[in-house]
């Protein structure tokens, strides 16, 4: 069986000030069935790590280099991050993809160290909105999975978010059957390569405007195992019913 994930992406938000909002989630006592991620900026990893020691949330970085160690100016590397108290890592996010230019293989090249260092990668897919439009889906979820995700992965050390870019921090949301269509391809995708046990292992997650007076339905489609969350994230009072949605899918 997949355990359901919840994993919030703070992405450049928050101070120590925000780390209230992690106390606050762990107060709320959850005891989800699901397990709940954290991913604050890597300043705040080391303390978040130690504020959600032997509680139910798990912390995570938001990237890593492909490196262990080396000549690389503000880059932390995995083998850091797991240091500071990380147990995930997310990789090839669409702002990363578009920001910084990080092609399939450098995302590859990540998530092979991140794997190496011990922790487990949520490795980004999705497409454009012009690429929707165009139909070319499936053919651009194809070639980032085939592109991003190394040989000799495992269910505990890899999950996969489908995050279409049009989607994330617009309000915009695919309809279920397009987000269905989509995380069935995934699956398919992955038993194929990988081997119906090793690719029904792997954890699919939605992401894109999530939050919680839809996430109900979006757990209700097919091969959806949890969420990667954005603005919903920040807040403990925003996260805590997406996580319900999860625990009651």
């Amino acid at each position: 069986m997949r355990r359901k994930l919840a994993a919030g992406n703070w992405k450049m938000n928050g101070t120590g000030a925000a780390l209230t909002e992690l106390s606050a989630l762990i107060a709320a006592d959850p005891a989800p069935k699901s397990e709940i991620l954290i991913c604050p900026p890597a300043p705040l990893i080391h303390r978040a790590a130690e504020i959600a020691s032997e509680t139910c949330v798990r912390i995570g970085g938001q990237d890593c280099h492909a490196a262990h160690a080396g000549a690389h100016t503000g880059d932390v590397s995995a083998e850091m991050l797991l240091d500071a108290g990380a147990a995930y890592v997310i990789l090839g996010h669409s702002e990363r993809r578009s920001d910084y230019a990080e092609s399939d293989a450098l995302v590859r090249d990540k998530t092979e160290a991140a794997i190496g260092a011990g922790l487990t990668a949520i490795v980004c897919v999705g497409e454009t909105l012009d690429q929707r439009e165009g139909g070319a889906t499936l053919d651009i979820i194809a070639g980032q999975l085939a592109g991003s995700v190394p040989a000799g992965i495992t269910g505990d050390t890899l999950v996969i978010a489908y995050e279409p870019v049009w989607a994330i921090g617009t309000g915009l949301v695919p309809s279920l059957g397009q987000i269905g269509e989509v995380h069935d391809f995934m699956r398919e995708k992955l038993e194929a390569r990988f081997g119906a046990e090793t690719g029904n292992a792997i954890r699919l997650l939605y992401g894109g405007s999530v939050k919680g007076s839809n996430a109900a339905e979006i757990f209700s489609v097919s091969n959806v195992d949890g969420a990667l969350v954005g603005g919903a994230s920040l807040s403990a009072q925003d996260f805590l019913p997406i996580i319900s949605a999860l625990d009651a899918a």
